[in-house]
């Protein structure tokens, strides 16, 4: 038995372009065009006399929505753009602060300084209690400390949820605040 190769899966384009729109009569759209239904063939001849291509816009609508434009060009602007949406979205960095329910002031009092700079950088804050042991009994503490480190940080963002015990965890996530630009 030989290996299988690895073959490249070959792109099919989207649209039907020129010679393989195979329905009779199409209707034509397009810069310096008068929009009307066309023969196919007429529609080809027009776009080869303006050296561009026919490209089916709409299948589904009867008769199909064709328009003559440059594809190859249509193609790499819509590449662009849609690289350009992606490099616009913003990527949520989720930052975890861990407390347990004995947890000191000071060392209360160090993570929420680093709480309010993740804020401040935008990222999302997840601040949890873990109850090790019998310490479970002690979920009432944890819900007052998760509770004054919400308040703590509430210039700096904004309670996505009341405290939430799963398991040995209470957790809440804290969102930054929208920046007015």
């Amino acid at each position: 038995m030989q290996p299988k190769k690895f073959q490249r899966p070959i792109k099919q384009n989207p649209n039907r372009i020129n010679r393989e729109i195979n329905v009779h009569r199409v209707r034509l759209v397009g810069d310096d065009i008068e929009p009307g239904i066309y023969d196919t063939s007429t529609a080809l001849a027009m776009a080869q006399d303006m050296e561009m291509d026919l490209v089916e816009i709409s299948p589904q609508a009867d008769p199909p929505v064709c328009k003559i434009m440059n594809y190859q060009k249509y193609l790499y602007d819509k590449k662009k753009k849609e690289k350009e949406l992606k490099a616009k979205q913003l990527k949520q960095v989720l930052k975890e602060i861990r407390f347990t329910s004995q947890t000191d002031d000071h060392d209360f009092d160090f993570k929420a300084k680093h709480a309010e700079k993740f804020l401040q950088e935008g990222a999302k804050v997840k601040a949890y209690v873990h109850f090790r042991g019998r310490a479970i009994v002690f979920k009432e503490q944890g819900e007052i400390l998760l509770l004054k480190f919400v308040e703590r940080l509430k210039e700096f963002g904004n309670i996505e949820q009341m405290p939430l015990l799963e398991g040995k965890r209470m957790f809440v996530y804290i969102s930054p605040k929208k920046k007015n630009n």
